[in-house]
């Protein structure tokens, strides 16, 4: 799936017709259903454009990646609030509450607590830390609109932070495909980093 983005260095009609979309909906479903790794999408997406020489194409991906992962956490905090106020809840509540250990979503409502929405732009930049964040919001029964707000600045920071791993991918080999290596090794690492770190600890506890 992200190597295939790698084809997208030829024709820029194709690009726009097949690449965007495609990088819209994949950000949109990964942010529903968080097991579509959406940063190694949209670093994947940056070393294709970055070598098309293209400063519009990055600021294309920057947009559709910004947007829509703006669009897929709107819809997961409203099904979310929908589950809430229901008296069986929902699917999606349950999916919430399966991914957030207790540990992680008593930091979470901690730190919401003391931060209020601005724990939204850091819950974005952590690895695995969206999930709790935005379950504290919906115990806190935080608004919809309130809740908007920080996300859009999340969004923002999180589309800046794996487009720039993809540019340095990108700049470190003359072939797309080796860039998109990169980017992706890069995003892994990062995505891992905080749980190794944390068995680590706890067996040296």
């Amino acid at each position: 799936m992200i190597l295939a983005l790698t084809a997208q260095v030829t024709p820029a009609s194709t690009q726009q017709a097949v690449g965007y979309p495609s990088l819209f909906l994949l950000i949109v479903v990964g942010a529903l259903v968080p097991v579509v790794p959406t940063g190694a999408l949209v670093s994947s997406a940056a070393v294709v454009a970055f070598h098309q020489e293209a400063p519009l194409a990055l600021l294309v991906v920057f947009a559709i990646a910004s947007f829509a992962a703006f669009l897929g956490d709107m819809a997961l905090y409203w099904l979310g609030r929908r589950g809430m106020h229901s008296k069986n809840g929902s699917r999606w509540l349950a999916a919430l509450r399966d991914r957030a250990p207790e540990e992680r979503l008593a930091q979470a409502q901690e730190k919401l607590a003391d931060h209020g929405v601005l724990v939204l732009v850091l819950s974005r930049l952590v690895p695995a830390g969206r999930i709790p964040v935005m379950l504290a919001c919906l115990m806190a029964k935080m608004p919809l609109r309130e809740f908007a707000r920080g996300d859009v600045p999340a969004c923002l920071a999180w589309a800046v932070t794996y487009q720039l791993i993809g540019i340095l991918g990108g700049s470190l080999f003359p072939e797309p495909w080796q860039g998109v290596l990169v980017a992706v090794a890069l995003t892994v690492v990062i995505s891992v980093a905080p749980t190794v770190w944390r068995k680590v600890r706890h067996t040296e506890s």
